[in-house]
């Protein structure tokens, strides 16, 4: 298959415009992934997530392998089918999820664990990774990695890259689903060396991209600076760069002049259901009593349906009254506000204008009173 990623340009900073050509779209990058790890986006329905921007969402291998079956989805006409979006999906292989149960035993041939419900006995393997993500229908799989918690010491590290090495070239010779595209994944812990060797074996595998796993598991912003520039630099310019897991708006803004073009992360939806709203000016708490007789919209900037219909007052009694059309409504404003903000990096980038924009952005967002950030 040929290369689906297009390099357009880059901005002086070092970050990069690009596109990822799939069989359902072409997703324009940078670009951030909502989070529908049970084939939905929590609180919001696939037309809703639609209407924020968003042009791929990501779910998970591990959890639809144990509720409902990727045999079921794929009888029922595939993961797209089935939780009724019809752009690109991108499949986590399930290995953040399984290392991260507390009763679990690694060997050579995978990872055998007890699912959550029902604590039957399971074992997944890289060609069952790929096999899951065959069936679910995937239009980009991730190969089948061991995601190491934080933090780490070298030795168990640098065993468990070259684990990870036999494990996703077992994924490449495995996958076979036609259509579907396969990212490779570097881990290596916070240590360089082990970064630039798992780089190294990864790439030789020849995927058609590759992700940065095992950050954003607790290293802190600086930390994952470093990992992700000396990661990146370890990477094909022609090919896109996913950063697993990520983040806040600065970590967005830190990766993408580091060279990343990809990601994903629950914290719109999670800080939504919690009453935390992103805005030009930072983030703001709707269920603070400032807002009990606020008529002005969460984001005077912002297009969401939420902004153009309803007032912080009417979103603030939701919440008190926990009524969850406040979770659906914060959701769809939070998840608007990721996908205008990827869209202004994308066209600072063409712009060659990254750097001031991420420095005016951050600088805004500091605005806001102490109680308020």
């Amino acid at each position: 298959m040929a290369n689906p990623f297009r390099l357009l340009g880059k901005d002086p900073t070092g970050a990069r415009r690009g596109e990822l050509v799939l069989r359902r779209a072409t997703v324009p990058t940078p670009t951030f992934m909502p989070v529908g790890t049970q084939a939905a986006v929590k609180g919001v329905t696939a037309a809703q997530v639609k209407e924020t921007g968003a042009g791929i969402v990501l779910a998970n291998t591990y959890h639809l392998a144990l509720q409902p079956g990727a045999d079921k989805i794929e009888k029922l006409g595939g993961l797209h089918s089935f939780m009724g979006w019809s752009g690109p999906i991108l499949t986590d292989s399930g290995g953040f999820q399984v290392f991260s149960l507390p009763k679990k035993e690694v060997s050579e041939e995978g990872v055998t664990f007890q699912f959550e419900k029902g604590g039957k006995p399971t074992q997944l393997t890289p060609e069952r990774s790929m096999e899951i993500q065959a069936q679910l229908g995937a239009d980009v799989a991730m190969a089948f990695d061991e995601c190491l918690e934080y933090p780490c010491p070298e030795a168990r590290a640098a065993e468990s890259i070259e684990r990870t090495f036999r494990w996703e070239k077992r994924s490449k010779v495995a996958h076979r689903s036609e259509g579907q595209i396969l990212f490779g994944i570097v881990q290596g812990s916070t240590y360089p060396r082990l970064r630039r060797r798992s780089a190294e074996q990864i790439v030789s595998l020849d995927f058609d991209g590759y992700a940065i796993g095992g950050v954003s598991v607790g290293e802190g912003l600086e930390l994952l600076k470093e990992i992700v520039a000396f990661t990146a630099r370890h990477l094909p310019e022609d090919r896109a760069r996913y950063l697993m897991g990520v983040g806040l708006p600065e970590d967005l803004f830190a990766a993408v002049e580091r060279g990343i073009d990809m990601f994903d992360c629950v914290i719109p939806t999670r800080y939504a259901r919690g009453g935390t709203l992103f805005t030009a000016r930072g983030r703001i708490r709707i269920e603070h009593r400032k807002y009990r007789r606020d008529g002005y919209p969460i984001d005077t900037s912002c297009d969401c349906y939420a902004c153009a219909t309803v007032p912080r007052a009417y979103l603030h009694h939701l919440f008190a009254v926990r009524e969850p059309l406040g979770e659906t409504l914060a959701s769809i404003h939070n998840l608007r506000f990721y996908q205008r903000l990827m869209a202004r990096i994308r066209e600072a980038i063409e712009r060659g204008r990254f750097g001031e924009l991420r420095d005016s952005v951050l600088a805004e967002m500091q605005s806001l009173a102490p109680e308020e950030r």
